[in-house]
């Protein structure tokens, strides 16, 4: 999907990859799925023949960082947080998915960590990585093409269907509603927006993926404090306002449901 200048967007690899071509090489936002790299070859290759320079990892997740591996075997430098690089480096059970992820294989781990806001120009445009709190995860960034009004965001936005949230690795809703904020003030009213699923979005889109967000909190934090157990907030249907746009993907209304209610404080 073509976004603006020499900036496209590829999808169907796990998480959505963002790609800015130049005469210096690529850079690639999120690696996708290592099984995919035949289909993202011929992708990238469509695009241009340059290589991969830099890999930008917007946080730790298995369908944004499998790929990490082979793009580094390709000549590309990996930044990403040093929470990104903490949690590759050990096997990691994520307890709603009842499924461990190994470790990162050694040639797939970053290779430059970002400790705080990184500005650097690649390709003509001025590449801003943006860090944040907990949130999505405690590993997340995102990142912002300057010139070109384009900002991949990972999965602080799911465009159009509910969102994982990884409570079990510093995330939360209160945090990826914080967190969302924060980019929201940010941005411009026009910018080009690369979800971490989903098709790409404007800020519109966004703010109401954020507003969403809040009234589900609110919902379920009101029946959490009569004092309903989980199956009964998930009986109440606490979504059931949102479940027409957000509700027909991977992450089911009953699924976001338990996320919001086990992520509450």
């Amino acid at each position: 999907m073509p976004l603006k200048g020499q900036l496209t967007m590829l999808s169907g690899s796990g998480g959505n990859i963002t790609v800015l071509d130049s005469h210096e090489g690529k850079l690639l936002v999120d690696a996708g799925i290592a099984v995919s790299r035949p289909r993202i070859d011929v992708a990238l290759s469509e695009i241009s023949s340059a290589p991969p320079k830099y890999l930008i990892n917007t946080h730790y997740h298995w369908d944004h960082t499998d790929g990490n591996p082979w793009v580094k075997e390709e000549g590309a430098k990996i930044i990403a947080t040093a929470g990104t690089a903490k949690r590759l480096s050990v096997a990691t059970h994520v307890t709603m998915w009842d499924y461990t992820f190994p470790k990162m294989a050694k040639d797939g781990m970053p290779t430059e960590i970002v400790k705080t806001d990184k500005t650097f120009r690649f390709g003509g445009q001025t590449v801003e990585v943006r860090l944040l709190t907990p949130s999505h995860t405690d590993t997340d960034l995102y990142v912002v093409f300057k010139e070109a009004n384009v900002a991949a965001l990972g999965d602080l936005f799911w465009n159009g269907v509910y969102p994982f949230i990884d409570n079990e690795h510093g995330g939360g809703i209160d945090g990826m509603i914080s967190a969302d904020d924060a980019i929201l003030a940010k941005l411009d009213d026009d910018v080009v927006l690369v979800p971490g699923h989903g098709p790409v979005g404007t800020k519109k889109q966004f703010q109401d993926f954020r507003n969403m967000l809040a009234a589900i909190r609110d919902n379920v934090a009101a029946l959490k404090k009569q004092g309903k157990t989980l199956d009964e907030v998930i009986a109440a249907k606490p979504t059931a306002k949102y479940d027409a746009v957000y509700g027909q993907f991977v992450i089911t209304p009953d699924f976001f449901t338990r996320i919001v209610y086990e992520g509450l404080k």
